[in-house]
This record gives C-alpha cells, sequence and structure tokens, in this order.
C-alpha cells in the first residue's frame, strides 16, 4: 500500500490535472506524485483532495492506486511500452471506483465488449448475446456504458448474474449518460463503476477516448461489435492493438453502415483481428488451455456413414433414366457382380429404384451427402 501523502498527491493531480495532460504520469513515475503535486499545489488552490477522498468514501467508494492489492496487474502494460509521444496518455494515477467488486480479482478473467453507440437491433442483440454466453463462463465484461453496444454488453452480463466493470469518462459519482443512472446501480451492485476523472467531474469528450486505453488495458482481449467508419470504439482497438491485447471483430451485413469499421479492421489488420461470432469462439481466442468452440455436428445426409464404394456408385448412376448393373461396374471400375451385390440393400433402404431396364436414383438417392460429396456425375451430362 502506498502512504497517504501519495495517495492524496495521486487524488491532487488527478482533480487538477488528469489524463488531460499526459506527460504527467511520466513525471509521477520519476519523482513521485507527493513531489509533482508540491510542484503544482499553489496553481490549483481549489484542489482538496482530503474532500474527493471523504465524498467518494461517504459513496461507498474507494480511491485506488498502483501499488494497492487492488490494483489489477494488467495495468503494468503501460510500464512496458516503449517511449511514445507525450500527446498519448499513460498509465492512469489512480482509479476512483465505486461498487461491490474487488477490481484486480474482476480483471484476472476480463474481456472488453465495445461499439456503436448508434447500434442496430441486430448488433445490440449480438452484444447481448456474447456478454451474457461470457458471463456464464466466467468472465467480467468491460465497455462504457454508453448507449448502443456498450449498453447491451453490461445488460447481458446482469441477465446471467455475472460480473460486469464500466469504465467512464467522467466521475463515478456522475451518471452518464442520465438514462443509465440505473444500469449504473445494477452495476455497481454486481461489479465496479470506475475513472481516472476525480468525482464530480463532467464527461467531456476528450475523456471517451483517453478512458479507451484503461478500458484495453485492462482486459485480454477486445471484442468490436458494429462500429462506423469513425466509431470511437476503433480507438479501443488501437490501444488494444497497442498493447499487444487479442482484438476481435463480429462481422455484419456488408450494406450496413454500422458494420463497416469492424469490416474494415477484419481486412486491414487480418494478421492481429480475428473473426468471431459467439461467446465460445471469444473464449478460444482469449481463455486457457481447452477453452475452444464446439460447433454443431453437420445435418447428416441419406449418404453418410455408406461405404465409399457405394457413394460412388451413387454419384454416378442417373436419376432420369435407368441403367444396368454392367455399365454401372464400366463407370466405376468394378466386376458387374460387384455392383448387383450392392444394389439389394440400397432398393431396401429408398436409395435406388428397381425398374424393368435397369437401376435409377430415388429422390432420396439424389440428396447429397453433408460430408460433402462430388454431386457430380461422371463421365458429364450422364446425369
Amino acid at each position: 500500500m502506498i502512504g497517504d501523502s501519495e495517495r492524496w498527491a495521486r487524488a491532487a493531480l488527478s482533480r487538477a490535472i488528469g489524463s488531460d495532460r499526459p506527460a504527467i504520469g511520466v513525471e509521477v513515475s520519476r519523482r513521485g506524485a507527493a513531489a509533482v503535486w508540491a510542484g503544482l499545489r499553489d496553481r490549483h488552490p481549489a484542489v482538496d483532495p482530503e474532500r474527493d477522498l471523504r465524498l467518494l468514501a461517504a459513496l461507498g467508494g474507494r480511491f485506488i492506486c498502483p501499488g494497492d492489492p487492488e490494483w489489477p496487474s494488467s495495468l503494468d502494460v503501460f510500464g512496458r511500452l516503449p517511449d511514445g509521444p507525450d500527446t498519448e496518455p499513460g498509465e492512469p494515477l489512480g482509479l476512483w471506483a465505486r461498487g461491490n467488486g474487488d477490481l484486480s480479482q474482476l480483471c484476472e478473467r476480463a474481456v472488453a465488449v465495445v461499439g456503436s453507440r448508434a447500434a442496430t437491433g441486430y448488433g445490440t442483440t449480438v452484444a447481448a448475446d456474447l456478454a451474457s454466453g461470457l458471463a456464464d463462463r466466467g468472465w467480467t465484461v468491460v465497455s462504457g456504458a454508453a448507449f448502443g453496444i456498450d449498453a447491451a454488453a453490461h445488460h447481458g452480463a446482469l441477465a446471467a448474474s455475472g460480473p460486469t466493470i464500466a469504465v467512464l469518462a467522467g466521475g463515478v459519482d456522475v451518471a452518464y449518460p442520465r438514462a443509465h443512472a440505473d444500469l449504473l446501480a445494477r452495476i455497481r451492485d454486481n461489479g465496479l463503476v470506475i475513472s481516472e476523472s476525480a468525482p464530480g467531474s463532467p464527461p467531456y469528450r476528450g475523456r471517451f477516448l483517453t478512458r479507451n486505453r484503461i478500458i484495453a488495458a485492462l482486459t485480454r482481449g477486445t471484442v468490436l461489435v458494429e462500429a462506423g467508419h469513425r466509431s470511437g470504439a476503433l480507438n479501443t482497438v488501437r490501444h488494444a492493438r497497442r498493447f499487444g491485447r487479442v482484438v476481435m471483430a463480429v462481422p455484419g451485413p456488408v450494406t450496413s453502415a454500422t458494420s463497416v469499421g469492424c469490416h474494415r479492421l477484419l481486412r486491414t489488420h487480418r494478421e492481429q483481428a480475428v473473426l468471431v461470432t459467439d461467446a465460445a469462439e471469444v473464449c478460444e481466442e482469449i481463455g486457457g488451455i481447452g477453452e475452444l468452440a464446439e460447433y454443431p455436428p453437420a445435418d447428416t445426409g441419406s449418404r453418410d456413414g455408406l461405404p465409399e464404394l457405394v457413394r460412388r456408385m451413387l454419384d454416378v448412376m442417373p436419376a432420369r433414366r435407368s441403367v444396368g448393373a454392367a455399365v454401372l461396374a464400366q463407370r466405376l471400375g468394378e466386376r458387374p457382380e460387384t455392383v448387383q451385390a450392392l444394389m439389394g440393400p440400397l432398393v431396401v433402404e429408398g436409395l435406388v429404384e428397381l425398374r424393368n431396364d435397369g437401376y435409377r436414383l430415388t429422390a432420396l438417392g439424389r440428396a447429397p451427402s453433408a460430408a460433402g460429396t462430388s454431386g457430380r456425375c461422371e463421365p458429364a451430362g450422364r446425369c
């Protein structure tokens, strides 16, 4: 645990500067928060970190700092990144949190589900189903509590009685959007609402982009469900790629403007972005050994399970006219008596019909094999 002076200094810097000055994190890592705040305190006389900490405590919250037991190890990724431009925000000074969950524990198996605010019915359904399935499998769903895909992801996790984390752009005591006040209350009961912005802070536009790096860093992977050409959710994906996290995208209709970002991601970053369609496929990408997606077996066809010779014979047998066993034997390169011996059981099974002038396929016999037979008669033109 860090000392009180360092905690107060981080809380003060969070109020006075926050992520609006990305280079502050570098200064804090070099000199310590207390020393940095000491040099800035006179410029911010109205900042009172003790008041902010008391306010949050009264709301049942806390301020989580690097070094605290609740600080998730996944955020260590910021310290492993190469030095970048001063405009790129780094590790949060701390995270203001409200809720019943333990941040470190919740992030041990966490996945981000993000996407467009102007989501379609298809997108919200997919996001909710994904989140519900992930919650059933023991994953924490992380998103931004915005309209559209974010809200659907939170609702899906809650519907499965799973934990979820909302990362806000404003203070954790500011319900934004206001229509999501009840949703945020449910998230606090079943997980956490967190922010790097001090209590009471409004959600300025720029803070939505800087908070996206936290969503990406907290999780093992990010799933993009619907994103337009300029969607802010693509910013979360960019951070996930920068952190070396798994990036996944759900495909949509090629005519849908809200899926353009997903399709572009899958095409332009095909070596990094993975196409997923359900929770099982997400788990296969980010889960442990053995968490593999199971696909339902293909529908069985009338020819499935038949010996190879029998399937070949059905392939070369005509359906509109009859043919004798000798002709079939010639086509197959087999002896006529071998072919004749196979005909009786096929007639009984209803795959072949016996006529006065030979044999031909029935409607059942014409059905293709689910295993993928050629479906092509040879020689050509004899079907």
